[in-house]
């Protein structure tokens, strides 16, 4: 058994544009690679993302994209281990979206289970970030890690 988690979160704008703000290069550069983001997210894509709190880029692997739906990433975590990342996209009745992402692959190891506990963090900090932007077009992240 490998070490996984899931974070979820509601933000109040429609699915596609929540879908839109991950998937769009230039809109995830807003809110969560604070160094930049290039490439858009589809299927068998690799992409660039940079963070400012973790200097240099991150080759993201994109296994799978459905429209509005699901996003699949694959990713080399600072233990070493490839992990994959899925992002579930869920219209909800009142017009919000929720957003459910789950990373696992880790062995389990001391080693794994700390880097897991910070990238549990560092997705439960995306999807604040997110929420902050697309309601309020507020940077959650500007000068955090500075």
């Amino acid at each position: 058994m490998s070490l996984n988690f899931t974070v979820s979160g509601r933000i109040a704008q429609p699915v596609h544009e929540v879908f839109e703000a991950v998937a769009d290069p230039h809109q995830l550069s807003q809110y969560f690679t604070t160094g930049g983001a290039q490439g858009r997210l589809e299927t068998g894509a690799t992409v660039q993302w940079d963070f400012a709190d973790f200097p240099g880029v991150f080759p993201v692997h994109v296994t799978e994209v459905d429209q509005d739906r699901r996003i699949v990433l694959r990713w080399r975590a600072e233990s070493g281990d490839d992990t994959t990342v899925t992002m579930d996209f869920e219209p909800l009745a009142d017009g919000r979206t929720l957003v459910s992402i789950t990373e696992e692959g880790w062995p389990e190891t001391e080693e794994a289970q700390k880097v897991s506990y910070g990238n549990c963090e560092g997705w439960t900090g995306m999807l604040c970030a997110m929420k902050v932007w697309m309601e309020h077009e507020i940077n959650l992240r500007d000068g955090f890690y500075k």
